[in-house]
């Protein structure tokens, strides 16, 4: 857990907040604002995008071609955010994203990062041994399947589009969005019908 701010650190963000308010670029209304728009984010958001886009192929190409876009048709502001790319999962591809260097994460679809996605462990591993993670994570892929790792950075950012599972042809946007977890969207799991 981290340490609480220092009464400095406090007070240097009121006079920073203060400052920007005063050159008329942000009111802290637009920052609490946007502040409660990130903590109710979540991968439910992401996961609906997914269940839209496999049972609307509009939706799916402007997924694949415009994640920004997408995002902000399915009601997300995306104000501020960096481009949002969607990897499509095939049957000879399957896409693991990692951010090397820190935890960039498209947290506007998907919320914030859990606490093992940011580990040195996980950032380190998922490059060198990806297939050895994954099966670690119990996600056991076939040697034709190739693993491609794709880096989220500071400036774009990445969420998986996993191959809809057999057996849910006739599901309606709901029952497919809940075969979608967090894990699926950024390729450590798959989703499954049961």
């Amino acid at each position: 857990m981290a340490a609480p701010p220092r009464p400095d650190s406090i007070a240097l963000l009121d006079r920073l907040v203060a400052a920007l308010e005063a050159k008329g670029i942000v009111t802290e209304a637009e920052i609490a604002a946007r502040q409660a728009s990130t903590d109710k984010a979540s991968p439910e958001t992401g996961a609906r995008m997914v269940a839209k886009a496999w049972t609307d192929p509009a939706y799916r190409a402007l997924l694949l071609s415009d994640g920004k876009a997408a995002a902000e048709q399915m009601g997300v502001s995306m104000a501020g955010a960096p481009p949002l790319g969607v990897l499509e999962n095939t049957p000879g591809r399957h896409h693991l994203v990692v951010c090397t260097l820190c935890s960039c994460y498209p947290r506007a679809v998907l919320g914030y990062p859990p606490n093992w996605y940011k580990s040195f462990a996980y950032r380190s591993r998922a490059v060198r041994e990806p297939r050895q993670v994954l099966a670690e994570w119990g996600l056991n892929l076939p040697d034709s399947v190739e693993i491609r790792v794709v880096d989220s950075t500071a400036d774009y950012r990445w969420m998986v589009l996993p191959m809809r599972p057999a057996g849910t042809e006739g599901w309606d946007e709901a029952r497919l969005a809940a075969l979608v977890t967090r894990d699926s969207l950024v390729g450590v799991a798959v989703p499954a019908a049961g």
